[in-house]
């Protein structure tokens, strides 16, 4: 039969076939078939697997031939190289297998943590507004406090001193003088009622203890009893 004919061609021992020939069996398409999908004459698929290029009317249509065929039996260029008996490199997942694996699981990774975080954002109670902590009023200016500079030890070149020291802090010393006694073993500051927060910034800053007075009717007026110099 024609078909049996043309699926099996003589020009060529079996296993000495051409590469295009080779492509064709492999399909099992006869050679009628073949040039059917490609739309060239068998005996031009016949010409292009023998390889009489030379039964073409000229080169140009052999290429064409050539392209035709090759692309209805779906060679690409990899069967190509291989069909050539030329080296074919390896496929992107074979070269390096790993690394694609490793870039699918951090891909599934991710989308597994976004939709935990989801869930748990849906299923958690709604946590309620933190309550809000008032800022510790602002203390007023240095040079809106007035300052009573008192000797209590005897040394009134130190209370002098000192009372400078606190006039260089911007305070406003109103007054240096003698305290009721030569007797305090150490300089303090004392505040008045309801002026505790502006005498424990001027303790700190001169490194003295803080005492309150047992009375007083202005909360911006304090009071320091300058006691011996200590040290050198």
């Amino acid at each position: 039969m024609e078909s049996a004919r043309h699926l099996e061609p003589t020009a060529s021992p079996p296993g000495d076939e051409s590469p295009l020939a080779r492509a064709r069996l492999h399909r099992q398409l006869t050679v009628d078939e073949a040039a059917r999908r490609a739309g060239v004459t068998s005996e031009e698929v016949q010409w292009l697997e023998e390889g009489r290029l030379y039964r073409f009317p000229n080169p140009d249509r052999a290429l064409l031939a050539s392209l035709l065929t090759a692309t209805a039996l779906g060679i690409d260029h990899r069967e190509a190289l291989e069909l050539a008996g030329l080296p074919v490199p390896p496929k992107p997942l074979e070269s390096n297998p790993w690394r694609r694996l490793a870039a699918v699981a951090a891909i599934g990774a991710l989308v597994l943590a976004a939709t935990l975080a989801v869930v748990l954002a849906r299923s958690s109670p709604a946590k309620k507004p933190a309550k809000t902590v008032a800022a510790p009023a602002t203390l007023p200016a240095p040079w809106t406090i007035k300052v009573v500079v008192l000797n209590g030890s005897g040394d009134i070149v130190f209370t002098r001193s000192v009372a400078s020291r606190i006039q260089a802090l911007s305070y406003q010393v109103v007054d240096v003088g003698r305290a009721s006694s030569f007797t305090y073993p150490q300089t303090e500051v004392y505040y008045p009622p309801g002026g505790e927060a502006i005498g424990l910034r001027l303790a700190k800053q001169l490194g003295a203890p803080l005492q309150p007075l047992p009375g007083g009717n202005d909360p911006r007026r304090l009071v320091v009893i300058v006691g011996p110099r200590k040290g050198p």
